[in-house]
């Protein structure tokens, strides 16, 4: 062989193809049914099928960050990753009125894919899949081509199935909705620091302790009083479902998971051994391809994949 054909290229070190680089991270609002303003980070090419990305309490869109950079979803899919109602970017209802109602989180979601408007696949994590089962409520699945289920609630209240939550929520959760910062500081990073089954880089945590930190203490105790039951909701559901969970998630219990995946007609698991509840962290390459399959997957089924 040529000595420089053996030789690797400038751009890869193992002498294979050099990586694909990370799409350009884009920036957008879209207005709520009741004119809360919306945040929406994206990326991906604008005229293809959306796959778009929920998070939970006390979060924000950041925590996708990941795969808003990767390739695999990036070429093919338009990514959006949204700031929920009270998080992050976006504008903060008060909380008395602002976020009992399944109608305005269900407009939420509409917002997002009016648009997008092409068809596409919901992931909702944590309590982002309680925000998806509300759009579910008021709209059914028009629109939507599958469902992701990361580590999900489906429901939420005492007794409620698809609401169960982990020992890390338990003991945290009350505390992380206090008034008093010496309080709720210190229950947040318990939080944090429990949502992963190992144990996660200090920039990481400090990152997911600062999104916590920015939605206001009333409107974390605002999102946690509602009482949703949503069997009917799950049982109506007509598009391919995905349930994603970790084996050791402490802050939703892997038994909510197994009640949506027992309630929606056709669910199917990738259960993400000995991982918490940050399965698109603790285990990216997994996550990402069974993610990336599942979307194609589901796109291809309506025959809207690029």
């Amino acid at each position: 062989m040529d000595r420089a054909q053996a030789r690797p290229t400038a751009h890869s070190p193992a002498g294979g193809p050099a990586p694909a680089a990370p799409a350009r991270v884009e920036r957008t609002t879209v207005t709520s049914a009741d004119g809360t303003r919306l945040a929406l980070r994206w990326a991906g090419p604008a005229d293809a099928p959306g796959l778009v990305l929920v998070h939970g309490w006390a979060q924000s869109g950041d925590v996708w960050r990941g795969l808003l950079a990767d390739p695999r979803l990036t070429d093919r899919y338009r990514v959006v990753a949204v700031d929920l109602r009270g998080h992050g970017d976006s504008d903060v209802p008060d909380a008395a009125t602002g976020y009992a109602d399944s109608a305005d989180w269900a407009a939420d979601v509409a917002a997002v894919l009016a648009w997008l408007g092409r068809p596409s696949v919901l992931v909702g994590w944590s309590y982002g899949g309680l925000v998806l089962t509300d759009h579910l409520r008021v709209h059914g699945t028009s629109g939507v081509a599958g469902l992701a289920l990361v580590g999900a609630l489906t429901e939420m209240g005492r007794g409620r199935q698809g609401g169960w939550i982990g020992p890390s929520m338990r003991r945290a959760g009350p505390p992380a909705r206090a008034e008093d910062p010496a309080v709720a500081v210190p229950a947040l990073l318990e939080l944090v620091t429990g949502m992963s089954a190992s144990p996660l880089p200090g920039a990481d945590v400090q990152r997911l302790l600062a999104a916590a930190l920015r939605v206001p203490p009333a409107v974390r105790a605002a999102l946690v009083t509602r009482q949703v039951d949503s069997a009917e909701v799950l049982a109506a559901v007509d598009v391919p479902t995905l349930v994603l969970h970790g084996t050791e998630d402490t802050v939703v219990d892997p038994a909510a998971g197994r009640y949506a995946l027992s309630q929606v007609p056709g669910a199917r698991a990738h259960w993400f051994t000995g991982v918490g509840h940050l399965p698109f962290v603790e285990r990216p390459e997994e996550f990402t391809a069974a993610l990336a399959d599942f979307t194609a997957e589901c796109l291809d089924r309506v025959g809207t994949l690029p």
